[in-house]
């Protein structure tokens, strides 16, 4: 599983990164796994406030149809809209071409809540 230090995660399995004053948001390779093939995105518009521990939208694998939890409270500034057509880069690709969101956090102290890189695979291995 690869997981990549310079991110943060919540115990939904969102990872989160920061980038300047914005955040891109996305799910975790371990989230994708046990989702299987995902064949559906629903995301929120740009321009959308997100709640922390609201959900924000879906994904839809053949499995199973799961929630998506916003890690902080913030406002969209973009979507990945190319997830409309190829949901599958989440599969492929869930830390670059499958990110899912941008957001500008409504209070940067809130990353300080969620998981590091360390605690996320210890989470993890937890859930295995």
């Amino acid at each position: 599983m690869s997981i990549l230090d310079e991110r943060l995660y919540t115990d939904e399995h969102v990872w989160v990164q920061k980038e300047d004053a914005l955040v891109r948001i996305g799910i975790t390779e371990f989230a994708q796994d046990e989702l299987g093939d995902i064949v559906f995105v629903e995301l929120p518009e740009a321009g959308d406030d997100l709640v922390a521990e609201e959900p924000f939208g879906s994904v839809e694998s053949v499995k199973t149809v799961s929630e998506l939890y916003a890690p902080i409270n913030g406002t969209i500034v973009e979507v990945n809209e190319d997830l409309e057509d190829s949901p599958e880069y989440i599969n492929e690709s869930s830390f670059d071409q499958g990110w899912m969101i941008v957001m500008e956090p409504a209070d940067e102290s809130e990353l300080d809540d969620l998981m590091t890189e360390a605690e996320y695979e210890a989470f993890t291995e937890d859930e295995s």
